[in-house]
């Protein structure tokens, strides 16, 4: 049994590790082997995620330490077996778990997931989250945006109508003098 001074050491890694992310996701690896938590653990490491079994009661400390962030809507899925997957991209998690499905029978299911200030709760929200876009892709996507009516115009005034337009400049241009 951890001492005292022991599991206020861990509390404390936890909030430091807490407040570097702005993803969490809570997943209950308890139906899985120590194989399949193993492969899990790989997999994570290859794709950026780092992965930590808790204990719930010293998480749920850790999160009402760290400051200026509410965890509140995470606090009821802090029962059974706890692994917690911090990442960079919020999608990230949810993607792994989704392949990890495919390959492994034995799942890690999921409990909750904090992305910068929302909220998901329970397993059912998994494909929903695999399919977020992450902030590089939203600003391609606008950029793409502002950029289709810009080709439009610049390819309306390459094709035929160039001619006219520049025509209709010079007429424009000789009435003015």
């Amino acid at each position: 049994m951890a001492t005292r001074t022991e599991k206020a050491q861990a509390i404390e890694v936890l909030v430091e590790e807490i407040k570097a992310s702005n993803v969490l996701y809570l997943a209950d690896t308890s139906s899985m082997d120590a194989e399949s938590t193993s492969n899990l653990r790989r997999a994570c490491n290859k794709a950026g995620i780092r992965m930590k079994v808790v204990k719930n009661t010293l998480l749920r400390k850790a999160m009402e330490r760290v400051e200026g962030r509410d965890y509140t809507g995470l606090m009821p899925s802090l029962v059974g077996q706890t692994s917690i997957l911090f990442a960079e991209k919020g999608n990230a998690p949810a993607k792994l778990i989704k392949d990890f499905r495919k390959k492994d029978q034995t799942k890690p299911a999921l409990k909750s997931a904090w992305i910068d200030e929302a909220v998901f709760v329970g397993d059912d929200q998994l494909v929903m989250l695999s399919n977020l876009k992450g902030k590089e892709e939203l600003i391609g996507d606008i950029i793409a945006l502002l950029q289709s009516p810009i080709k439009n115009v610049v390819s309306g005034l390459q094709g035929s109508g160039a001619h006219k337009i520049a025509g209709l400049v010079k007429a424009l241009e000789a009435r003015a003098n």
